[in-house]
């Protein structure tokens, strides 16, 4: 590892904090909170690891503005969970399980991520982070935190902190110490390095950035509040603030200026009437009420585009173009669209202490268009966002973090006017974010003296991962259990073939992995730089191919020949289920052997080659032969277990069988059992007596539908 660790230190050496942050991203599975003071280039950072990182990556944040800034979706979407605060240890009840119902294609991304990023980590809470954990967990790694995905988190905690309502505070508070993100338990479970950027990229005025450090870490003076406080003009006139955005922290403050602007505009004034049912307070409304606009007006979307076109954002700005009392057109950017109303709910949570269940109950919607006046918005709605010019009134901030926001959103003092000065009184700090932050290059530096040990335990824990069947066989052991509990009667050979390849499982496969993690773990403990260790590469090619040759002759035949059938609907999805995870870890564990059986072994190229093959996006073209072979052995058989001799004829009296339920309007087993079926298939029974001795036939059975089967096994008998 010497050469790798060299080029490290000098990448190091040129910019310590975000090259030692893409080390510890692309080289370790270590979770890292990236912080740093506003404008120190964390979203570029972002930025560029989204463009050439290895690893299989999502990018979430908690709200739309935020999100669509870092590129990425909120949380609650992406992870489709209720609006509800989340109790560890507590499920939902059956109402809201339904946000869980993953498409396949999700699965398939939650199954193949390597790394989450959760940009504006400041404003998310300690139970959103250990609901994400539960739903990763799900799909990933039980056993782990967050199900063994990797977080990078991106944010300020001297920004602005996380919301939690007064009833949420009594549901979470006997459940955590603090509400940051990290008071997660899950986080405090799993390892995670703290790495502080220093350099301040989006300011480049050297009393400026003096004046937002003083603000940020409250250690103000009286010569930098004045140096501020000079920006101050209580009289700015609205005919000069073309340009300019208006930052608030209160949203009634907000909605004066805005409402001033709007009679100020010559154009007909239009009122939209929101449309409330059941139980809605007034104080929790969404919108406005009463919506009045104008053609000019400056307004921002309040909820992201319902339609799937993305043509908005919570947050995104636009003008009304025209509008009438039945349409509302806005444009934005160099786009031009007529605006749907949008519905919110009203929910009250209730926790079942007997149950461990949080019950959701909707007390009332509320109907209104998505938008809001926006000449001003409120200090919230502007964290993540940078502007040229900025009126800022912030004399009656509220919440840690609020001031230090508002300045830090404008590129320069010259673009900056305090609409109220900014007082020593009203700079807001939590000690709690101070106690967590006390040390930030400290933590940087104990970091770097980590980084050699977990570059080191990371390449080992991704030969683990792929000499490591236990997966295989769990998925394994589900088919022959169900096969042994269901379908011993139906199917017995297959069930004695599962018996065999259950032993030979042991003997060929966990055994002799068992053994060689002996050899490789004494290797990559001698060794400075595993990927160069030519050796070591060469036992691990030597492996690879073994074990690819030793999977195909396994179960590569079986797999193809493992095609049963029930008339019970429960036990026929779990065996699909079952045979479906089957294939896909066989599959997944098949072709990683087959690639690194001729390719060096890396970090890097490990975890692309594992995401092409779980996610199907580019297939190696053996890949696709394989398959392809698998399909055509597949067809030869019928798709039908070999416990039945005559398969072509099974599946013409299914068919038989399936015609008959549907014409008659019963359920397939109620016409004829599936076991009858494969004793037909199975003994060609040629006379009504034989027939009615099949078992689960019957002489009333034959009094329906003899003659009808006995022709359709005669014609296949002379055929044949």
């Amino acid at each position: 590892m010497a050469n790798s660790i060299g080029a490290s230190t000098e990448r190091i050496a040129q910019n310590h904090e975000l090259a030692l942050a893409r080390l510890f991203i692309e080289q370790t599975d270590t979770n890292v909170f990236l912080t740093g003071r506003a404008g120190t280039g964390k979203t570029t950072f972002l930025r560029r690891l989204r463009e050439d990182s290895p690893k299989r990556m999502v990018v979430v944040a908690p709200t739309g503005v935020a999100a669509i800034n870092a590129g990425g979706v909120t949380i609650h979407s992406f992870f489709q969970l209720p609006l509800s605060p989340y109790v560890p240890g507590m499920q939902f009840s059956e109402s809201g399980r339904k946000q869980y119902t993953f498409s396949k294609e999700k699965k398939n991304i939650l199954r193949s991520l390597d790394l989450l990023v959760i940009d504006e980590i400041s404003m998310v809470r300690a139970d959103l982070l250990d609901a994400i954990d539960s739903v990763l967990r799900r799909y990933k790694d039980h056993s782990r935190p967050f199900g063994g995905v990797q977080l990078l988190m991106i944010g300020d905690l001297q920004q602005l902190s996380p919301v939690v309502k007064d009833n949420e505070i009594q549901l979470l508070k006997p459940h955590y110490d603090t509400f940051y993100f990290f008071g997660s338990h899950a986080l405090r479970q799993s390892n995670y390095v703290t790495i502080e950027l220093k350099t301040i990229y989006r300011q480049t005025d050297e009393n400026f950035v003096r004046i937002l450090n003083a603000i940020r870490e409250r250690r103000i003076d009286a010569n930098l509040l004045n140096r501020l406080n000079e920006r101050y003009h209580p009289n700015f006139p609205a005919d000069k603030s073309d340009g300019y955005i208006r930052l608030t922290t209160h949203n009634h403050t907000a909605q004066a200026y805005n409402e001033q602007r709007l009679n100020e505009l010559p154009t007909k004034v239009y009122a939209f009437q929101a449309k409330v049912e059941g139980n809605f307070n007034e104080s929790l409304f969404p919108a406005d009420a009463t919506l009045l606009l104008k053609q000019g007006a400056q307004v921002m979307f309040i909820r992201n585009d319902e339609t799937g076109q993305g043509r908005y954002y919570n947050g995104k700005i636009g003008y009304v173009e025209s509008l009438s009392q039945r349409e509302i057109v806005v444009q934005c950017d160099d786009e031009a669209f007529a605006v749907e109303p949008s519905e919110w709910a009203n929910s009250r949570y209730i926790l079942d202490e007997e149950t461990k269940e949080i019950r959701e109950e909707i007390e009332g919607t509320f109907r209104q268009y998505p938008l809001r006046l926006a000449w001003a918005i409120t200090i919230h709605k502007s964290q993540g966002l940078t502007f040229e010019k900025a009126v800022i009134d912030a004399a009656s901030s509220f919440a840690h973090g609020q001031v230090y926001v508002a300045l830090s959103r404008c590129k320069s003092l010259e673009g900056l006017v305090l609409a109220s000065p900014v007082t020593a009184s009203s700079i807001i700090n939590d000690s709690t974010v101070s106690d967590f932050m006390h040390n930030g290059e400290a933590l940087t530096n104990e970091a770097t003296q980590q980084l050699s040990r977990l570059q080191h335990d990371y390449f080992r824990k991704l030969l683990d991962e792929l000499f490591d069947f236990r997966t295989l066989r769990r998925d394994f052991d589900q088919v022959k259990r169900l096969l042994d509990e269901f379908f011993y009667k139906l199917y017995p050979t297959l069930v004695e073939q599962y018996a065999e390849k259950a032993r030979l499982f042991a003997e060929q496969l966990t055994d002799v992995s068992t053994k060689f993690r002996q050899q490789y773990m004494a290797l990559v403990q001698q060794s400075d730089d595993c990927a160069e260790n030519t050796f070591l590469q060469a036992r691990i090619a030597k492996a690879a191919t073994y074990f690819h040759t030793t999977l195909n002759s396994l179960l590569l035949d079986l797999l193809t020949i493992t095609k049963v059938d029930s008339d019970n609907q429960t036990v026929r999805k779990r065996m699909d289920e079952a045979l479906f995870n089957l294939n896909e870890s066989f599959n997944l564990k098949c072709e990683l052997m087959r690639h690194f059986a001729s390719s060096p072994f890396s970090v890097k190229a490990y975890l692309h080659v594992k995401a092409l093959i779980t996610l199907n996006e580019a297939a190696p073209a053996k890949t696709k032969e394989k398959k392809k072979k698998v399909k055509e052995t597949a067809l030869l058989a019928d798709k039908i277990s070999t416990d039945i001799l005559y398969p072509q004829l099974y599946e013409e009296l299914r068919e038989w069988r399936r015609q008959k339920s549907n014409e008659l309007s019963l359920p397939a087993y109620t016409v004829l059992q599936q076991k009858a079926l494969i004793c037909m298939a199975n003994s060609l029974p040629d006379t009504m007596k034989a027939l009615i001795d099949i078992p689960y036939f019957g002489k009333r059975t034959a009094e329906k539908y003899g003659e009808e089967i006995l022709a359709i096994i005669k014609r296949f008998a002379e055929n044949k």
